[in-house]
């Protein structure tokens, strides 16, 4: 079992960075795909970015492609998302969420049911 806490959130300027991070407990971190979600007021929670549990595959929701880039430190228990380039509809609740089906390898890494744990979220907010 794994327990996520997320950080970074906060008030950015169109255009602006961000820099998430997700912390994790447990010894078997190493062992986890990562993702990040969110999930905007009134709308569905949707996929962002994932890595595979050793950080050689990371794949992309279109939109954030060339913007947003996922790392992990297994060593630290931690994975990242940098966001660039913030526009204002990307204002949403950004949850990290860790699974160990594989999913990275698989048609199925976007759909959040996949995903066994997660965390409160941290709350990210785009001026215009």
């Amino acid at each position: 079992q794994v327990q996520l806490v997320e950080s970074g959130g906060g008030l950015v300027q169109t255009g602006g960075s961000l820099r998430l991070s997700c912390a994790a407990s447990g010894r078997t971190f190493s062992t986890y795909g990562m993702a990040w979600f969110r999930q905007a007021p009134g709308k569905e929670r949707e996929f962002v970015a994932t890595i595979s549990s050793g950080g050689e595959i990371t794949l992309y929701e279109d939109s954030v492609k060339g913007r947003f880039t996922i790392s992990r430190d297994n060593a630290k228990n931690t994975v990242y998302l940098q966001m660039n380039s913030l526009e204002h509809e990307e204002t949403a609740h950004y949850y990290c969420e860790a699974e160990e089906k594989g999913l990275v390898y698989s048609d199925l890494y976007s759909d959040a049911r996949g995903y066994d744990y997660w965390g409160g979220g941290t709350e990210v907010t785009v001026s215009s």
